[in-house]
């Protein structure tokens, strides 16, 4: 499976954060039922890693990532628990070459022009932007991008339903990350996902 394409196939990638290891499957099968089949299972809490083994194991048809991934170790246990994807809030040179030695895509977070640079270097140019709305949004990526047009952008970070259309509508940008439609109970996060696919299907990536 491409990852980059099943992003910009589905357009939104959800960012999870799983508390209680019980949680996993309702919230992931919501996502699925809704019409999402990706989850970035954010690894800043205890059960990060049972929860990305346990929704790869249960949910073979979705797409299960890791995010907030900050070191080599992390990044190691996140791939051995089947997370397809890694995504970072910042760029890891060390992170980098675990994903690369892998073959696992990584989705480092930047701001800068520098940073930008920094993963060119590695090797990388599809890449997050975070935090998109403290650090301009979608004018920053445009002047980034205007300065390097070989990298694209997935904005995270600010991202909802009053903003997602406008970022989707710029070519660099290859999905949004957002956390709007995950809160609620399994239903709501169901309603919300479908919502939510309504709301960008009719954009073309």
């Amino acid at each position: 499976m491409d990852v980059v394409e099943k992003f910009r196939e589905l357009k939104i990638v959800p960012v999870v954060v799983l508390n209680k290891l019980e949680d996993t499957l309702p919230t992931i099968g919501a996502l699925v039922r809704g019409g999402l089949p990706v989850a970035e299972i954010t690894f800043r809490t205890a059960c990060a890693a049972d929860a990305i083994r346990l929704a790869v194991k249960e949910y073979p048809e979705a797409l299960i990532g890791a995010g907030t991934v900050i070191t080599a170790e992390q990044c190691e246990d996140a791939i051995a628990c089947g997370a397809k994807f890694i995504v970072s809030p910042g760029l890891s040179a060390a992170v980098a070459k675990v994903c690369k030695e892998k073959n696992v895509p990584y989705f480092p977070g930047l701001v800068t022009p520098t940073e930008v640079i920094q993963a060119l270097d590695l090797g990388l140019d599809k890449l997050k932007f975070f935090p998109a709305s403290n650090f301009g949004g979608l004018k920053t990526i445009k002047a980034i991008c205007a300065a390097f047009p070989q990298v694209q952008f997935m904005p995270t970070g600010g991202v909802s339903e009053e903003n997602v259309l406008e970022f989707l509508s710029y070519d660099k940008i290859y999905a949004c990350g957002g956390s709007w439609m995950t809160k609620g109970t399994p239903e709501e996060i169901e309603a919300k996902t479908r919502s939510a696919v309504a709301l960008v299907g009719g954009i073309k990536k």
